[in-house]
Parts: C-alpha cells; structure tokens; sequence
C-alpha cells in the first residue's frame, strides 16, 4: 500500500496529538491528582504510535510505546508522579517532535532513542501488563437476535480468530489494521477481548470477532492476511436460528435495546453514519491553495476597482447596478476568503509554557505562565512573523524581569513570578499584551547605558519622561544585562523585536513601574494582503498612505507653520510635530504651488508627524504587491497597488518617515 498519499494527513494529526501531550503534561505538572490528564495523554499517544507504526517509522512508534508503559503505571497507581517522570515525559515528546519535523522535510524520521528509551525503562520495571487471555466468545440473547435478524435478509455470520506473531511489538496497531479491515466488510457485533481491551494493548496475541458480512470465507481470509505481523487466520461459519425460531425466546429487555441497534451489514451502522456526518464538517485545506485562492481574488479586486472607475465615466444605470452588485457580492467574497485564512494565535501561544517551563529551571526561577484570549485570530502571514518577537519578548521577561524566589520574598511578593500573555480585538487590529510582575525597568539604568552608548545627549536625558526612557529600551544594541545571556538577548536588544512588528505594519508601546513589573503591547493589522488605504495625489504621480497608520487628515494655512532649527513643525493639538514634504522626499516635480498645505497626520507609537501632499483623492481598498527582487530595500516604500484606471500607486511606509 502507498502510504505517501496519507503523509500530509500523518504530519499534520501527529503535530495535534503531541500539542495535546504537551498541553496536558503541563496541566499535569500543576495538578498531579488529576489521572483524567494521564488518560488523555495516553489516548494521543497511543493514537500517535498506531499511526507511526503503520507509516513505517518505527523509531517514532517505539519511544511512543515506552512512553505509554510509564502513561499506564501512573494512571494505575503502580508509578508516583515525580520531577524525573515529568522531564523524561518532556524529553520524549521534545524528540517526538524532532522526529516528525523530519519527516515533514521529507526525512526518514529516524532519531537514536536509546538513551531516553532507558531512562523511561529504568522509570518503571518492564513487567508484562497484566493481559486478558482470550477465551472462547459468548453469544448471549443479544448477539443470537442480532444475528437472526441478519440471516433472514441473506447475510453470512462468521466466528474469527486472528493469531499475531509472538515477536509483534505493537499489537493493537495490527488489530486496528485487521479491524480495519473487517468493517470495510461488514460489521463487527462482538470481540473477545472487548475493542477497549485491545486498543490499549490488553491481550496476549490472539483475538475473536463476530462479523456479519455478504463476503466470501475466502475473500475475508485473503484480505486478513495481506496485514503484516498476522500468523493465521480461522474463519468458521456461525450456526443461526432464523427470527421466527426465535419469537418467543427474547426477553423485553433484548426486545428494547434491538430497537437502538439497526445491522445491516455492510453498509455503515447509524452511528457510524452520524460520526460521519460530524466529521465531514470540516476538511484539511492545504495552505498554498489558500495562497493561491487569495491571489486570484486580489487580482478581483483589481479588476472591481477598474470597473468601479468605468462606470463612473460612463455613467449607464445598468451598467452602475451590475457593477454594485458585483462589489457587494465580492466584497462578502473578501470576508469570506479572509476569514478561511484567520488562524487562532493559540497556533503560537501553544509553545510557550513549555519554554518558559524549561527557562525557570535552567534560571532556578518559579513563573508562572498566563495565556489569555489564545482563540483570537490573525491572518496566518501575520501568524507566521510573529511568533520570533514573542519569543524573545517571553525570554526578556524570563531573564530580566522575573527576580530570583529569594529576591521576591524580600520584597513582599509571591516566591512565584507571574508572567500574562492576553490576546484581543479592537476594531481592525490585534493586541497581544505580554505583561510580568517583575522587578520592572530601571530608569536611571537605562538612561545612564543610552548615555554611555551615544544613544542621547545629556541635554536630551533631562527633558525625557518614563514612557520615553522605557523606549530608549528598543534602539539598536540597548542591553541593560550586567553579561551577555544564552536566556535572552545575547547582547542583540530589542530592536529586532521593534522592527519585526513595525514591519508588519504593527507598533509595540513599553509601560513599567519599577518594583512591580512592565508590559509590552503589541498592535497588529488583521491581515496584511489587502488593506484600507487614502490615496493621496502629488502632481502627476499617486500613492497610497494605510488607514492604520493615519490619525486624520488636516488643511493648514503657510502662517501656521513654524521653522525649529531648520524642520517645518505646526502646532497640532497643543503638540508640535513636524512636516515633512512628501514631494521633497520622493523627488517628485513640484508644478503646483498652492496657497495652502494638505497633510496627512500619521503615527508611529507615540510619535506623530504631518505628511505635506497635494491633494486628497480618497479612501480605498488596494492589493499590497511585492516590489520584488529587482528593487529591494527602496526607502519609505513598503510596497505597490494596481488602480482601477490600470495605474501602479506606490505604498508609503509610514513608520519609516517618523524617526
């Protein structure tokens, strides 16, 4: 059988299932009485290692079979639950994950496990579990009426024995592959071991079913043997009274429950229907269609706005009508496609009790990690970038912000630090707050560093607020770390974390209070492909300035701007901010001369700035585009659109001009 046409599926159900082990060790961790976590652990683990084990990847489904030796003894009160338990649990499921992320390159998924294959063996004593042997079947009252009912309507009953090899390692894999097997036949009425028992490995190597089938003996024992690891097969024809012999002989109890059971064989049971029909609800899309889908549509809404601007010059009602038609129904087009590409940020979240778990160990800190809001979603290219700033973000507040348990206790707090990462929606953006009550930001330190750094003037220092000098934080090289760190840092600063986020057309604020802890808040566009815009005209040539990063726009007379050391500023709201003449910037022909100033107010965190341009033309929704390979790294240019006339607008990147 070609099992590469399941290796997508394989992939993506092994990453779910050792998210799950993670996400339940951890809740584990904190409450050891509670063996529901256990049980659900071991449910993704056993689930994880039938499916390695019938993909080949034998390394894989070894570990995970050691792994459910120790999962057992601890739900069966064989095993105490101890700090060794737990990280040899961790380690295992750290190589899992080695292990798949190979085999998602397109690797073998081979990883030497001997060494944490013993330690989970040194855990707990290698004894055989204590196995059900197999006994001859019962039919009982049920079973006899069942299979009445079935051989009146022409159906053969037969009694199974499948016998494995002695040397077979993962048994309820190869009765799951027989079962398998049997139900694409028929139905199963009954097994000795019962179906519970053999999924968790509770029989020797032996196992009986009763299958009602229109199958041959023969093709059923042909198809049972084509699964590895099966010694033999005995098939024997199942002796049934007819319904009408049994009339008399069930009891009103057996009466009742065939009313439930409905058998008819081979088509699907009423709850196998149901399951499907339950299933069926959702289906795995690969991402690049998705791309794919998204760039068809972005070349949509080029041609609606190309229509949009047609209609308008023709003036044609009907015309007009079909054209507004088509701009309602795609722009429920639009929310549709966004909202297919929206993935929860819990897809990030996920990774960071473990690491902030392992940080606090090797740092000999208690932190403990909040997650808030992880079911907000973000476009998955915003979801892709962000994952790395919040990583060192999560490290900065592990290393620098959390004291020692020591340390907080002389300062009245908790021994264990408190680290929150909330997540939430307001209006077109995310916000994801990380926040610790930690020692905070010290401001004399960090100003005497930027000192030291050139980063300021002592002039300049003087004038500063808090808020100002917690920013100092994200220029280029700012490390406040006596010694260079392996936790955070390494001497890099927070800047990449800045320019990561601003990149993405996000802005991240700083607040602290010495003594007490700091937040870092983090605001993100929904989604980066298509986005509101004012396009903005300057002489002959068009741009397009984003709505999210505008405050408002303004028209201001020459007797209203002022000249501070050489820099137009006006006066905007009792705040001076400076001009900045687009036209200037990006050399472009100055044939007008008005007798006022149209501005565009823009931010950049907690500065502003006025943007001079010629005239507003309005507000609109456009296609971001690459400027590609040919023309990297153009200053203040975040990229360009098609307009509805076919002209190319170039995209100005605001917190590029505000420094």
């Amino acid at each position: 059988m070609d099992m590469n046409q399941y290796l997508e599926v394989f992939i993506e159900e092994s990453r779910e299932h050792l998210q799950n082990v993670n996400d339940q060790l951890m809740r584990f961790e904190k409450n050891t009485d509670d063996l529901g976590y256990v049980n659900e652990i071991f449910r993704s683990a056993h689930t994880l290692k039938g499916m390695s084990a019938t993909m080949g990847f034998d390394d894989l489904a070894q570990l995970t079979h050691k792994m459910e030796n120790v999962l057992d003894a601890v739900r069966n009160h064989q095993l105490d639950v101890h700090t060794e338990v737990l990280d040899a649990l961790f380690e295992s499921v750290d190589a899992l994950e080695i292990m798949v992320q190979s085999i998602s390159e397109g690797g073998d998924g081979q990883l030497d496990v001997k060494l944490l294959v013993q330690k989970l063996q040194r855990i707990v004593a290698e004894e055989p579990v204590a196995q059900h042997a197999t006994s001859s079947i019962e039919y009982d009252e049920l079973v006899q009426t069942l299979l009445s009912q079935t051989a009146d309507q022409g159906f053969n009953a037969f009694e199974i024995t499948v016998q494995l090899e002695r040397t077979c390692l993962l048994k309820a894999a190869r009765a799951y592959m027989v079962f398998d097997v049997l139900e694409q036949a028929g139905d199963v009425i009954k097994s000795a071991p019962t179906v519970q028992d053999i999924e968790q490995e509770k029989f020797e190597s032996s196992f009986i079913v009763i299958l009602v089938t229109n199958e041959s003996q023969e093709k059923l024992q042909a198809s049972i043997m084509e699964v590895s690891e099966v010694e033999s097969v005995k098939i024997a024809a199942v002796p049934v009274k007819k319904e009408t012999e049994m009339e008399g002989l069930v009891s009103p109890e057996v009466a009742a429950a065939i009313q439930e059971v409905t058998v008819s064989a081979p088509s699907k049971s009423p709850v196998e229907e149901k399951r499907q029909l339950s299933n069926n609800k959702t289906i795995r899309v690969n991402i690049d269609r998705l791309d794919s889908l998204m760039n068809l549509f972005e070349e949509l809404v080029i041609d609606r706005g190309r229509l949009e601007q047609i209609s308008k010059e023709l003036n044609n009602s009907e015309l007009d009508e079909t054209v507004e038609r088509m701009s309602r129904i795609s722009g429920d087009l639009q929310t549709i496609i966004l909202n297919m590409r929206m993935v929860p940020v819990e897809t990030v979240f996920n990774r960071f009790p473990r690491m902030v778990r392992q940080l606090s160990k090797d740092l000999g800190k208690q932190i403990e990690l909040q997650i808030v809001g992880a079911d907000t979603e973000l476009d998955r290219t915003v979801i892709d970038e962000i994952g790395d700033p919040l990583v060192h973000l999560l490290r900065n507040a592990v290393d620098h912000g959390i004291e020692m348990p020591q340390a907080r206790l002389e300062n009245g707090k908790n021994e264990k630090g408190t680290i929150r990462l909330k997540a939430y929606h307001s209006g077109n953006h995310v916000f994801i707050d990380l926040e610790d009550d930690g020692a905070g930001i010290n401001r004399e330190k960090v100003l005497q560093k930027a000192l030291d750094r050139g980063i300021i003037d002592g002039k300049t220092a003087e004038t500063l607020t808090d808020k100002q000098v917690y920013e100092l934080i994200f220029a280029s090289g700012f490390s406040t770390a006596e010694q260079i760190s392996d936790v955070s840092g390494r001497g890099v600063g927070l800047d990449v974390v800045k320019n990561t986020i601003e990149s993405l057309g996000g802005s991240v604020a700083i607040d602290s209070n010495e003594g007490y802890g700091s937040r870092f808040s983090i605001q993100l566009p929904l989604t980066l492909s298509i986005i509101s815009a004012l396009l903005v005209q300057m002489s002959e040539e068009r741009y397009a300035l984003p709505l999210s990063s505008i405050i408002e726009t303004a028209i201001v007379q020459p007797k209203e701007v002022m000249h501070v050391h050489g820099q137009k500023v006006i006066d905007f709201r009792g705040a001076i901010i400076p001009l900045l003449d687009l036209k200037e910037l990006f050399t472009v022909p100055n044939s007008v001369q008005d007798d006022h100033y149209s501005v565009v107010i823009v931010k950049k965190g907690e500065k502003t700035a006025g943007l001079i341009v010629d005239s507003f033309i309005g507000q609109q929704e456009i296609v971001l585009k690459s400027l590609g390979h040919y023309l990297p790294g153009v200053f203040a240019i975040s990229g360009a659109t098609i307009l509805g006339d076919g002209q190319v607008a170039l995209i100005i990147d605001c917190n590029a001009l505000i420094k």
